[in-house]
């Protein structure tokens, strides 16, 4: 490959690649430092709020020794999110989504974490590991049977003569040494730092995979419809794809109970030897969890390997794919009649149509009022009252009870003013011929019909009498009114 096409491909590279982007940030130190303590564990996944929350209470104490923006976590999420670093997904056991760092994200992470502490010399385990390696591909690569018999019996002569010395209790047989040893436990460590990256990797293959097979369905022929029919056949095509039956058989290792009892105890005895009293407390803690951090992968990825495998079957089974098709043949129509019309019409010329879009009404969070179901109780329901006949000499009385009976006064005034020829007829005088029969109600009664029908004389009152509801007589001065006329209502 020349320099220029090797240039073009590293400029693609720095362009494209999420990883390049996150080291060549304005504060990748904040970045890294924040994302790897709050999402840099193995299988981490937590939901937005309490990223947000948590990313807002380190804004603060960081703003004191790095030049940042009054922005909130949400904000830098956001951003973070678009350049590929995070993955939002919908939670699966409640509401609301979650994050989670995404392959280009941890290797970012593993890259600063490998600069902080290199590799300070090759060391003789990784040698070892590379020709154990390289031996190993070499014998099972081999199509010649018997140079591979030959390499086999050359192995077992080996450990045969290391079983012999071991039982003699040869000094050539001493355990390793502890220098030795540690540093085969740190290359561990550095080839275990990549399993987050690549189970992301994976998970986010399988994604594609998803999608690709979803476009394959739509776009596929009257006359080619392999994808359809494997899966009315019941091929799981994800799982069966390359990525998937390499995923398989790491999922197969990790949850077989006996190599995984076998790996535990393995780790077990190389925590208890005497060379590990000089490991770092995080070494230990990443070595003890090695296990652990793999079953949790393996069941996230595998939880989203099935997610998408059954939503492809019922994809498939419910006939959906065809009302997509049918949608996308009416877009592609319509497509094709734009493309000879767009010298004719512009493109915001009116036609005449008017198309409601389906969208989101935005609004303020402010604006949501709270339902209170308590302004809707209305108490308890009420009983259905028994049929009864209605008594009209109690219902007058309730009235009179609560009403002032002004048919009844008018009467009275009128009666007494014809028995007087015309004179004038003063409230006091009404009361003597026809006495109050609603107590005090009467009396207000007679004053408010002569405020209204009648004249006051000023400076004159009178004395009014009446007889309360309790039985007691009363008296009252009032304002002398007069009825000159007969008053009609």
């Amino acid at each position: 490959m020349s320099a220029l096409a090797q240039a073009l491909a590293f400029k693609r590279l720095v362009t494209d690649s999420a990883t390049l982007r996150m080291l060549r940030a304005d504060h990748v130190a904040v970045i890294a430092a924040v994302l790897g303590e709050h999402l840099g564990a193995p299988g981490t996944r937590l939901d937005t709020d309490e990223v947000h929350e948590r990313i807002d209470e380190d804004l603060v104490d960081l703003r004191d020794h790095f030049d940042l923006s009054d922005r909130r976590a949400k904000a830098y999420c956001d951003d973070w999110r678009n350049a590929g670093l995070l993955i939002r997904r919908p939670a699966t056991d409640a509401r609301g989504e979650t994050y989670e760092l995404s392959a280009a994200g941890f290797d970012a992470l593993r890259i600063l974490e490998q600069l902080e502490t290199p590799q300070a010399t090759v060391t003789e385990s990784r040698l070892v590991t590379l020709a154990t390696a390289l031996r190993q591909l070499a014998i099972e690569t081999d199509p010649d049977t018997g140079r591979r018999l030959r390499a086999l019996e050359a192995d077992r002569r080996r450990i045969d003569r290391e079983i012999e010395r071991v039982r003699k209790g040869d000094a050539k047989t001493r355990v390793l040494d502890p220098k030795r040893a540690n540093e085969r436990v740190t290359d561990i460590l550095h080839q275990a730092q990549g399993m987050p990256a690549d189970f992301a990797r994976v998970r986010a293959r399988f994604a594609e995979l998803n999608h690709a097979l979803r476009t394959s369905i739509l776009e596929a022929d009257d006359g080619d419809e392999s994808v359809l029919d494997e899966i009315f056949r019941g091929v799981d095509l994800i799982e069966s794809s390359t990525e998937g039956r390499t995923f398989t058989a790491f999922s197969s290792f990790v949850r077989d109970p006996e190599q995984s009892a076998a790996f535990e105890e393995d780790v077990s005895a190389i925590l208890d030897r005497d060379f590990a009293g000089q490991l770092t407390p995080r070494a230990r803690r990443a070595l003890r969890g090695l296990m652990r951090d793999m079953k949790d992968g393996s069941r996230e990825v595998h939880g989203s390997l099935t997610d998408f495998a059954r939503g492809l079957r019922r994809y498939v089974y419910s006939h959906e794919f065809l009302t997509d098709r049918a949608l996308r043949t009416l877009l592609q129509e319509a497509l094709a009649q734009a493309v000879p019309a767009r010298t004719h019409v512009k493109p915001y010329a009116d036609v005449g149509v008017e198309l409601e879009l389906s969208s989101l009404r935005m609004s303020s969070v402010g604006s949501l009022v709270l339902h209170d179901p308590t302004e809707f109780d209305t108490g308890e329901a009420l009983d259905e009252a028994d049929t009864v006949t209605v008594d009209f000499a109690a219902l007058a009385s309730i009235a009179r009870e609560s009403e002032i009976d002004f048919d009844e006064l008018v009467t009275n005034v009128n009666a007494v003013l014809d028995d007087a020829d015309g004179a004038p007829v003063s409230v006091a005088q009404v009361l003597v011929h026809h006495p109050a029969t609603q107590g005090v109600a009467s009396v207000i009664g007679l004053v408010s019909l002569a405020a209204s029908h009648g004249t006051v004389e000023p400076g004159r009152t009178e004395e009014v009498a009446w007889e309360g509801l309790d039985g007691v007589p009363r008296r009252a001065a009032v304002d002398r009114y007069v009825f000159e006329r007969n008053v009609d209502l």
